[in-house]
């Protein structure tokens, strides 16, 4: 389940070729994507069970560092038992990559009968 924004929106076409090219593909997964309509993203269950109470463990404190940042989200925890664990990735990445017109064609994607824009499956390839 994911955003409708950001780089795994729907309209992302290199989020989709990176889905068959990293995971599909190398593991034989068939990923089954359903994304929220625009605006719904508030009923993401992770946005609820996760970001809420990270948000609430460190109100009001200033983020000065990532170490900082790091401590408050790994130390939140709930009453029915979330543990959170956090690792900063300080790899840098490429921007400005496109998918091309042929990648996207050479997609194994299936489009869902509802709203298909939002859910498809993409397969691994042969």
């Amino acid at each position: 389940m994911c955003d409708c924004g950001g780089a795994n929106g729907y309209r992302s076409r290199l989020w989709k070729v990176q889905l068959q090219a990293k995971v599909a593909n190398p593991h034989g997964l068939t990923a089954i994507v359903c994304h929220y309509p625009t605006g719904a993203s508030k009923y993401n269950p992770v946005e609820h069970r996760l970001f809420s109470y990270v948000s609430m463990n460190w109100a009001g404190e200033p983020l000065t560092s990532y170490d900082k940042a790091l401590g408050y989200i790994r130390s939140t925890t709930t009453a029915k038992g979330l543990k959170v664990n956090a690792s900063l990735v300080d790899k840098e990445y490429r921007t400005g990559l496109k998918a091309s017109d042929a990648e996207i064609k050479s997609l194994r994607i299936e489009h869902a009968d509802i709203c298909p824009k939002w859910n498809y499956t993409i397969r691994p390839q042969e």
